[in-house]
């Protein structure tokens, strides 16, 4: 064997070494150094310069297979070759160390390999987990990658049931058992509630005969089933918290190796972080739903609030500014869109904007009061208008049957400044009434000084220089209570500009009229209506000054007396409309009128003809109705009688041959029969 040999490790020569020791060393130590130098080379690692050829072409061949990345069987081929070829021991112990170390480099580049593999696999993992968003795509891409990276037949997760106490299958891949994809494991049961309970990596080479797992029948009826042997499972956490497991399962018997479980582990955590990751962003999208429901209803209902309050404040400033009850139910109209209806508290119509609807039904407004809130009936929206618990009146909107909650409360809103202007107008009525009533008891007891009366009525808006009618007003028990008539007397002399009160225990009106006999038959007829029953209106005048309102007064009072005597309730007259009854009652007997009411067109007729039919029928009359005898009396024909009577009934009416009628017309002839006497100064014929 050559003496120069090439160090592998340090590239230097080791005969040159050794002269060189021998140079530098004494003569008596030469033989020491020549035995330590062939230590040294017995003990150094042979190079490419130490073997044979042939040894150097066995040495190039396992490089090539190491270099190609050959299966283990091929490298033994060159160290079985050299033992039998014609190496030399040397030469073949060399070839065969070789090939021992060129397997372990194949080893540890194949590890290294697998395990840059099962790296760059978790990395792209990580980023198919980072980009799901989907919680179940999220549990379904893990589950499909650890049955790729393990290579087993089936892998499937489960998750921990908290309020259960137990772990259930929730994703499969390769499972064909609905049975086993479909059971739940107690906390302890099986591998994986043991996994789940004890947080660590279990595994099986043959599930079914492995008794270091409590076995129930649910458990391995499904993995029986499904045919799994060898199963893995390691737990997925959250700090110190396991939310479930993940398995990887072959149908056949085996070992699973640490890099296996290691694998599966990291797997697991990176499944772990996703699912936390999956779950916190659909919380926090569900979050972001709410918070954007939150935020639009917020937005909704500040809208509600801010149009409330504009059309609170419009309202309130509308009564401020002495708008009438009118003016608020068009404003209610037009910020609610509908049309609107105000009554008061006994059904009287106060206004009625955009809508030609019926008043409400006193039922709706009951409910609404008992509810405090605002009704719907039939399509109309009913609010009762309250002072605390007083009923002043209510409010109808119409056209407007899907009122939703916001402007159901802006109407009930608007019901509160309408109870507003109804106590203010309650409160000034009250006020006014009482001035008015003052000036009204002032005007009929006659005690006040006349010439300031005027005056008082002017600030009130009437003006006593006009003709003025007085009537007294009756209504009868069953009809109203004496404040409702009074209340709607209230309302037609503010209407009419006049006067209303109560005077010795009268209701009485007080209003320009220029015939009170009419006025009073037309206010008993609006009166009953108001109030569905019968008023009864004794009337008097016209008046010309204050100091008559007293005397009209009280002839009002002798007429209306008088009306209910003669079963006429619930109509209205004047003295003089009751004929000698009138006459007979008033105070300053108008004989003339009288006679001019009674007979006045036959009058009219015969001075405007020449005719005397006043005459003749002054003669049926005195021989007692009788046709026949009045034509003797009369001289003429009977037939001139029926002629001329008939035209008397045209003239009359039909009815004057009535007893009551006939009554009438006698005392009017008698009467006017006397006054041509006392005019004549001669009897009249």
């Amino acid at each position: 064997m050559p003496t120069t040999r090439k160090n592998v490790s340090t590239g230097a020569s080791t005969g040159s070494s050794v002269s060189n020791t021998s140079n530098t060393s004494n003569t008596s130590n030469t033989s020491n150094t020549s035995n330590t130098s062939n230590t040294s080379a017995a003990s150094t690692p042979r190079t490419a310069t130490d073997v044979s050829p042939t040894a150097l072409r066995y040495l190039h061949n396992l490089l090539d297979l190491l270099d190609r990345g050959a299966p283990p069987e091929q490298f033994t081929a060159p160290a079985g070759a050299a033992q039998g070829g014609d190496l030399s021991d040397a030469d073949a112990a060399a070839v065969a160390e070789a090939t021992r170390v060129a397997l372990r480099i194949r080893r540890t580049l194949s590890q290294h390999r697998r395990r840059e593999a099962e790296l760059a696999a978790l990395f792209d993992t990580a980023g198919d987990l980072a980009r799901l968003r989907d919680p179940d795509a999220v549990l379904k891409a893990i589950v499909h990658r650890a049955k790729l990276l393990l290579g087993t037949d089936v892998t499937y997760l489960s998750l921990n049931d908290d309020e259960a106490g137990d772990t259930y299958m929730r994703v499969t891949d390769g499972s064909v058992s609905a049975a086993f994809q479909q059971v739940r494991l107690g906390m302890g049961e099986g591998l994986g509630g043991l996994v789940a309970e004890t947080a660590r990596p279990y595994s099986t080479g043959d599930y079914r005969d492995d008794q270091r797992f409590r076995h129930t029948t649910t458990i391995d009826s499904a993995v029986t089933e499904e045919g799994l042997r060898a199963i893995l499972g390691v737990p997925l956490r959250l700090g110190t918290r396991v939310i479930g497991v993940l398995y990887a399962a072959d149908r056949t018997a085996r070992t699973f190796t640490p890099d296996e479980v290691a694998l599966l582990s990291s797997l697991a955590d990176h499944a772990a972080i996703a699912i936390d990751g999956a779950r916190l962003l659909d919380e926090t999208r569900t979050a972001l739903v709410d918070l954007n429901a939150a935020s639009r209803t917020i937005e909704a209902h500040s809208d509600a609030m801010r149009r409330a309050e504009d059309a609170h404040d419009r309202l309130t400033d509308l009564v401020l500014r002495g708008g009438d009850i009118t003016d608020v139910a068009t404003a209610i109209g037009a910020v609610l869109q509908g049309g609107t209806l105000i009554h008061d508290a006994e059904g009287a119509e106060l206004a009625r904007a955009g809508t030609d609807s019926r008043p409400p039904s006193a039922r709706a407004v009951a409910a609404s009061r008992a509810g405090g809130r605002a009704v719907s009936v039939h399509g109309t929206w009913v609010c009762a208008v309250l002072a605390g618990h007083e009923l002043l009146g209510s409010i109808a909107l119409t056209g407007r049957a899907d009122l939703d909650d916001a402007d159901r409360r802006l109407f009930e809103r608007a019901s509160v400044v309408t109870a507003l202007l109804l106590l203010l107008r309650r409160s000034v009525a009250e006020t006014e009434d009482r001035v008015r009533g003052e000036l009204l008891g002032d005007l009929l007891t006659g005690a006040a000084d006349p010439a300031g009366l005027p005056a008082r009525a002017r600030r009130l808006g009437v003006n006593l220089d006009d003709p003025h009618a007085v009537f007294v007003l009756h209504a009868g028990t069953d009809t109203a209570p004496r404040p409702r008539l009074l209340a709607a007397a209230a309302r037609i002399a503010q209407a009419r500009r006049g006067l209303a009160g109560v005077h010795h225990d009268d209701v009485v009106l007080v209003f320009p009229a220029e015939a009170p006999g009419p006025g009073a038959a037309s206010l008993a007829s609006e009166l009953g209506q108001i109030l569905a029953g019968p008023v009864t209106v004794g009337a008097a005048g016209p008046v010309a000054g204050p100091a008559e309102f007293a005397d009209a007064h009280a002839e009002a009072r002798r007429c209306g007396t008088a009306l209910c005597a003669l079963g006429r309730e619930g109509t209205g007259a004047a003295l003089r409309d009751l004929g000698f009854l009138g006459v007979l009652l008033g105070d300053q007997t108008d004989l003339g009128g009288y006679v001019r009411q009674t007979l006045g067109p036959v009058l009219a007729y015969d001075a405007k003809r020449g005719t005397d039919l006043t005459h003749t029928l002054r003669v049926y009359f005195d021989v007692g109705a009788s046709q026949a005898r009045a034509a003797e009396a009369l001289h003429v024909h009977v037939n001139t009688v029926v002629q001329r009577l008939d035209r008397i009934g045209r003239l009359l009416g039909r009815d004057w041959q009535r007893p009551e009628r006939a009554l009438e017309l006698q005392l009017a002839l008698r009467i006017d029969q006397v006054s041509r006497h006392d005019d004549a100064g001669r009897p009249a014929t």
